[in-house]
Order: C-alpha cells, then structure tokens, then sequence
C-alpha cells in the first residue's frame, strides 16, 4: 500500500468538514491554553516548542473517510471503565489526568520517572491518519495526534538485553469501576499489560497518542497517554500508560493471559485466522450504519502489509496469531 503524501491528499477526501475544518487552529488555540488535559496544562512547554507543536507534521496512511469524531470518542473498548461500547464516554469524564507520571523501567541505560510534560517535552507533536481495527470485526479512520515511539525508545538507550517492550496502564479501581470486582468487572487481570516486540516499538508507525481530531485525547480513548500500533487489533494499543519496560522475555499481556486460546501475543491482523467466535475475514465501518454497515474485506495487516510484514518474515502467522 503507498503511504500517500499529504500534497497528494485534498482535504476533501479525508475530512469531514464540518467538524475537521479548523485542524490547526485548534491545535494552536490547544498549545496557546498550555494543551489542556483534563484541567492541567503542559505548561513545561518552550514557546518554540508550543510553534512546532500548532504546526505538526502530517502523515496520511489512507484516503479513507475519516469515522465522525462523536462515533470515535463514544463507540469504544476500555474494559476499566466497563465492557459495554458506551460505559467509557458515561463513565470516564471524571478520571483524573493530571498530575500524570511515565516510568521507564528495565533494560535501559536511562531508567527514570517523567512528568507527563516532561516526557513529551522533548518531541514535536504528528499527526497520523491511521485505521485501527478491532477483534470484534469492526474498524475505524482516525487522525491521531502523537509522538512516534522510535524517538522515546532511542532517547532512553535499551542495553543489548532489552527484547520486548512492556506497556502497563492505571490501576485505580477507585476511578475505574471495571477493574472493581462483581457486576462491572470483566474478570481481567489488573493493572492491564501489552506488549510488543521491541523491533514493532520502533517500527515507524507505532505512536504514542495524545490527541485525536486535533485536540486533546478524550478520556474513554484512553487519556492521557495510550499506544496505536495501527496494524494490529486494537486491544494491543494500551490506555493511559503509566510504565514503559524493557525486558529480555515476551511479557504476560493481560488478554492472552485471560484467554490465550483467543488473544495471541502478536494479534496482528490476519483475516486468514479467524477467532474462535466469530471470522476475521470482514469487517464494518463504524459511523457508516452499525449492524447495517456495508461489509468491507479485512486486510492483511490492516492495510499495512507494505510497510510491516517484513517485521514477521518466516513466521507461521497462524500459529503466532
């Protein structure tokens, strides 16, 4: 699949107009507050660095149109918050963001405890339009706006030992109702942990979110800081990271562990491997009609296959599901 250049895309083709029209000046007005996140400011920020930040780099993967921003911030999986598609958007609004750490821990020469300004300080903001495909047989179009993993990665040097990376989210059952045992609970093992290898950390598509449509990452989409690794399902893309590790050995990942039968470590794409429930072969659109939504084949990599499946080269895709 080409990678098109934002010169080769008219606005028209990928937007929504109606609510997409004023990208930048919403991400100036954005960075001019501080970036507000859930009532703080990334106040750390340079007015230099506030300049790269209203002006971010844009990289469009697809010219699909864009899923409606109110059906991407309320038609979600964030299993803290409860198992039902909409109990992130009635039950996320009051989790508090700020203040918010990011320990990098394990195999790197730089291990310490950020600041969430702190850790972005360094970066300028992107802008990615990637799919993200669920299990569940449904995907999304979104324009993300984050920091590349890569760059973190290299900052904070792994040692030669360092293999896989090892994503771990908030555990706070007192803002989280799902992860409180009884009617709520989804009977995952909490704090909930991803994880990747370390050559897909780095892969150039993988991000670090904290935005989407050009403003602040909403709660139920996993604020304030989660992953989009865009060619994988989408529970691999963690929400609200608190720690970052490096191991040596492939980490017990929270939905493998709960069901390895149906929820492999590497849970890339493959609609040649089908759950155990139901087939991956298609998949609907959200926003475009629900039940009703046209059914559109799944691709291999969720359209990425150009740019990722030399990462898997002479692996037995079914079998390392």
């Amino acid at each position: 699949m080409r990678i098109k250049r934002p010169a080769d895309v008219r606005p028209s083709e990928i937007t929504p107009p109606e609510i997409y029209r004023a990208r930048r000046e919403l991400l100036r007005r954005a960075v001019a507050a501080g970036l507000i996140v859930a009532g703080g400011g990334w106040s750390g920020i340079s007015a230099a660095a506030r300049e790269r930040l209203a002006t971010t780099k844009r990289l469009v993967t697809t010219d699909e149109k864009l899923t409606p921003y109110d059906d991407v911030t309320r038609y979600n999986n964030f299993y803290e918050f409860g198992s039902d598609k909409d109990d992130p958007v009635k039950r996320a609004q009051g989790l508090r963001t700020r203040p918010w750490s990011v320990a990098i821990e394990g195999e790197v020469k730089k291990p310490a405890v950020y600041h969430l300004e702190d850790f972005l300080k360094p970066f300028a903001l992107e802008e990615r339009i990637y799919r993200l495909r669920c299990v569940e047989a449904w995907s999304m179009v979104v324009p993300w706006v984050g920091i590349p993993l890569a760059g973190v990665i290299k900052r904070v040097e792994p040692t030669a030992r360092a293999k896989y990376v090892e994503f771990t989210t908030l555990y706070d059952p007192a803002q989280m109702p799902g992860q409180r045992p009884g009617l709520l609970g989804t009977g995952l093992e909490w704090p909930y942990v991803e994880g990747l290898r370390l050559d897909e950390a780095m892969h150039p598509l993988t991000l670090l979110a904290v935005g989407l449509y050009g403003e602040v990452l909403p709660n139920q989409n996993g604020a304030p800081l989660r992953l989009v690794v865009p060619w994988k399902y989408g529970f691999k893309s963690a929400k609200s990271i608190v720690k970052i590790r490096f191991v040596e050995t492939q980490p017990k990942t929270a939905w493998n562990k709960a069901s390895p039968s149906e929820y492999g470590f590497y849970s890339n794409v493959n609609p040649s491997v089908d759950h155990p429930r139901w087939s991956q072969v298609y998949e609907r659109r959200i926003g475009e009609g629900g039940l009703f939504a046209p059914k559109r084949k799944t691709l291999p990599f969720n359209g990425y296959a150009e740019q990722v499946a030399s990462l898997y080269a002479g692996m037995d895709l079914a079998k390392n599901f």
